[in-house]
């Protein structure tokens, strides 16, 4: 292998100025192209899932409606038919909300994620941490919704520095979690070869609207 790379390097210090560009060109391509052809997957099934979800809220926020307006019927004339038909609706209100928090089982806990992801940092060999940062929550059913329950999405913004195959470690294992992070940019870039800075925003999904703290990750 050792003689592989250095047949390589001569090969490539052999090339003249304009030869090593073109190839240090189609290799910054072919890495951006296989991140992509990673994460693509992954970004997928974020958009499918919080689509899911946001179906799941509207079914609560109509249920909601529908006994806000059984209430108003009950007080005007109190009615056994409308006693149970509000019951039946309660009913399906109590289901949407337990299949909400259905959903949100295989999914990391925002509050956790920085230790999560510190773990991970630790177990993979050639990467730098460079920055961590919170970012703020997103309601992904609007702030003026008049729901019981809204839903955040909830990021870490990562700076990294390493080469391509410990990022690639690192890709494979958050992919590999039994729980659900998802991702939202990449920004990869090659400073001086192999070396590369990364940006990486990674995001979880939760009712609770409160900060994420980077400071859990100590």
């Amino acid at each position: 292998m050792k003689l592989q790379w250095q047949q390589l390097a001569s090969k490539f210090n052999g090339l003249s100025q304009r030869e090593r560009v073109l190839v240090a060109c189609a290799s910054l391509v072919l890495v951006i192209f296989s991140c992509f052809m990673l994460l693509e997957p992954m970004l997928l099934d974020y958009q499918q899932r919080a689509q899911h979800l946001r179906d799941v809220q509207h079914s609560n926020q109509m249920a909601s409606q529908s006994i806000a307006v059984y209430q108003e019927g009950l007080a005007l004339d109190p009615d056994a038919d409308y006693k149970q038909r509000l019951a039946s609706v309660e009913k399906q209100l109590m289901f949407v909300d337990a299949e909400l928090s259905q959903q949100m089982v295989d999914m990391i806990p925002a509050d956790y994620m920085p230790t999560v992801l510190a773990q991970l940092l630790s177990k993979v060999k050639g990467l730098k941490l460079l920055g961590f940062n919170s970012l703020a929550p997103q309601a992904l059913l609007g702030e003026d919704d008049n729901t019981k329950l809204n839903l955040y999405s909830h990021g870490i913004k990562l700076t990294l520095e390493g080469d391509y195959f410990s990022f690639l470690n690192f890709v494979q294992a958050v992919e590999a979690m039994p729980d659900k992070l998802y991702w939202k940019r990449l920004d990869y870039q090659v400073d001086k070869h192999p070396q590369a800075s990364i940006e990486l925003e990674l995001y979880t999904l939760s009712i609770n609207k409160d900060f994420i703290s980077v400071a859990k990750h100590n």
